[in-house]
């Protein structure tokens, strides 16, 4: 019911107003058939901090329930804000490591540019509402770590960009398999494997919090798309 702009208005109301382990499981307050959210807990926190912005300037925007359809020109702002946060200093780290490692620092800011007004991100993401953008940001901002040598960094970046949305599972075995194959040329290359490993389980492990005190809360998230099992309102 009224698109894909209200279900993320609405995972904005339910995070601002309910406690998180209630987020992705069915009550009266968040029935699932109404745009349940589906995303991994980074979309949860992300909604949750847009929820916070809008509560601010335009408290009915979120209001537990009775805002269901509002739509106001603020909600557009917060895909601005996305954009600002994180695609746009993504681009700009890829642009600076990507022109460094190349040698075409003249071709910067044409490089940049194509970038931040791809049509694709602008015209379909935006228009259609799912702020991709940030699961992208973090995406091409573990490339632009991956082309500095930083496999730290480019770890934690793309787990990142994994507990956002889980299409980023597409690019996952570019970075496995580049990133265990540099591992296995180095000289100690079971304690490099270790390190990237404990930065990705780090990762997930501070991400999905506040749902690992039982299995079932983390089914629940994990396949949030089957039917819910109903508990009273909290």
């Amino acid at each position: 019911m009224y698109g894909d702009y209200e279900a993320q208005r609405h995972w904005m109301e339910i995070t601002l107003h309910t406690p998180s382990i209630y987020w992705y499981h069915n009550t009266s307050t968040n029935p699932l058939s109404y745009w349940g959210l589906d995303y991994p807990p980074l979309t949860a926190y992300q909604t949750r901090a847009h929820g916070l912005f809008l509560n601010y300037f335009l408290p009915p925007s979120v209001a537990l329930v009775p805002s269901r359809g509002h739509k106001k020109l603020l909600m557009r702002c917060t895909v601005l804000l996305s954009d600002a946060l994180v695609f746009f200093p993504a681009a700009i780290y890829f642009i600076l490591v990507y022109c460094v490692h190349r040698g075409k620092k003249d071709a910067s800011l044409w490089l940049l540019a194509m970038i931040l007004l791809n049509p694709g991100l602008i015209v379909i993401d935006h228009g259609h509402f799912q702020y991709n953008c940030i699961s992208l940001g973090f995406t091409v901002g573990a490339v632009a770590a991956v082309l500095a040598k930083h496999d730290l960094l480019a770890s934690v970046l793309f787990s990142l960009a994994l507990n956002h949305k889980q299409m980023s599972a597409y690019f996952a075995p570019a970075f496995f398999a580049h990133l265990l194959g540099k591992c296995l040329k180095r000289k100690y290359s079971l304690h490099e494997v270790l390190k990237l490993g404990i930065a990705v389980v780090v990762t997930f492990a501070v991400m999905w919090w506040p749902y690992l005190y039982s299995v079932d809360a983390v089914m629940e998230v994990y396949f949030s798309e089957l039917p819910p099992i109903y508990c009273p309102n909290p």
